[in-house]
């Protein structure tokens, strides 16, 4: 074997592949490190590429969550006999919840995982025409036709709890801490207080006659009920769990609400086509503000600006507008249209949206609070009544 020895050329700087005179690299070594350099960077570009996708499809998957997650609406479908469930991101109903007879008032607790519902008891009572007709000529419903609560677990669509209360059960809220609710009797003109852990009733408040929509104050510390047929809303103390007031308001109070930062409280006058105004501390009508005909449900905005009116009508002049009432000058602003027999009316908790249902037209109405204008109209069951949102 021949080994030739192969020097440096002359003027190399040892340890370099630089040629000292003339500043240029030899070639060889250059176009090694050249290969090498482009196969690193060859490499890291796929790299980057496939990160790229990996946060693309995580985006994509969280989007996709979000909207699956997305703020659900229940809806008491009165002649259908369930709870209809509308995603506010599509604005279409995603499912329905069979329930007692004459669903007539939902409301979702405040961690979301529960939504109560009063209705007159299982499907296919029997008697029930009955029962009416005796509560219209003496005031009570019959005995034996009691109502009850029931609790539908969001997660899961189903009904998980059923609460008798008394009769004709109305319209129900919950405490702040989720632990109790408040039910309307119309039929016995009380309140049921019931122990949402135990599932059962602890107390029983007498009240003004046919209790019918009730709100708990900011503080938590009262209950404040329309008494429908006596012409009154009490004020029933949790504490005690006693009626401490009755405040005598004008024809048909329907449904009371609170302005979030406790100035105000309004309650709906159907049989006066206005809102009385109410003063909480000193608990007097401060002035009554004229809206449309047969006002029934209404709820303030989170900024305490505005309360929305369903304005019903009746079924043989149905009414079709919500009132935007200005708290500052307790006037109407806005009136906007809506379907057939606006009934009941619930907020968004970011105050963009309000959701109208109409019992007439089997809708809810989506107003866009902002444009004052309505976004949407969603099918829902049979009768649309009471309303709420899921926090």
């Amino acid at each position: 074997m021949i080994c030739t020895k192969t020097s440096r050329p002359k003027g190399q700087v040892p340890g370099t592949l630089r040629d000292a005179k003339s500043g240029f690299f030899d070639d060889a070594p250059w176009l090694v490190l050249t290969s090498v350099f482009q196969e690193l960077l060859l490499m890291f570009t796929h790299r980057i590429k496939w990160l790229l996708v990996v946060a693309h499809l995580g985006l994509l998957a969280a989007t996709g969550s979000a909207h699956a997650a997305g703020k659900k609406v229940y809806v008491a479908d009165e002649e259908s006999n369930t709870v209809s469930i509308i995603d506010t991101t599509s604005f279409k109903t995603i499912g329905r919840v069979a329930v007692g007879e004459e669903p007539h008032n939902v409301q979702v607790t405040p961690d979301g995982k529960l939504v109560w519902v009063t209705n007159n008891g299982e499907p296919g009572r029997k008697n029930e025409e009955a029962a009416e007709a005796k509560m219209a000529k003496s005031g009570k419903m019959d005995s034996t036709a009691p109502g009850a609560v029931w609790a539908i677990d969001t997660a899961t669509a189903k009904v998980v709890a059923k609460v008798p209360v008394g009769m004709h059960p109305a319209h129900v809220v919950v405490s702040g801490d989720g632990r109790t609710a408040y039910v309307t009797n119309g039929g016995d003109n009380t309140v049921s207080v019931v122990d949402t852990t135990a599932h059962q009733v602890v107390a029983t408040i007498p009240v003004g006659t046919f209790p019918h929509g009730l709100r708990i104050s900011p503080d938590g510390l009262q209950v404040w009920v329309a008494n429908l047929k006596g012409e009154t809303v009490s004020v029933i103390d949790t504490g005690s769990r006693k009626e401490i007031a009755k405040i005598a308001v004008g024809k048909g109070p329907a449904q009371v609400g609170f302005t979030p930062d406790g100035r105000f409280m309004l309650v709906s006058l159907s049989g006066e086509n206005q809102v009385a105004v109410i003063d909480p501390a000193s608990r007097k009508v401060i002035g009554k503000v004229a809206v449309g005909t047969v006002p029934i449900q209404l709820y303030a905005t989170p900024d305490s600006k505005f309360v929305l009116v369903a304005n019903q009508g009746s079924p043989e002049k149905p009414g079709n507008t919500v009132s935007f009432i200005d708290v500052a000058g307790l006037k109407v602003a806005a009136t906007i249209k809506t379907g057939a027999g606006a009934h009941g009316v619930v907020i968004a908790p970011d105050g963009r949206r309000a959701y109208v249902t109409n019992t007439y037209a089997s809708t809810v109405s989506v107003i866009d609070i902002g444009t004052r204008k309505v976004i949407a109209t969603v099918r829902v069951g049979k009768g649309p009544n009471g309303i709420s949102i899921a926090p």
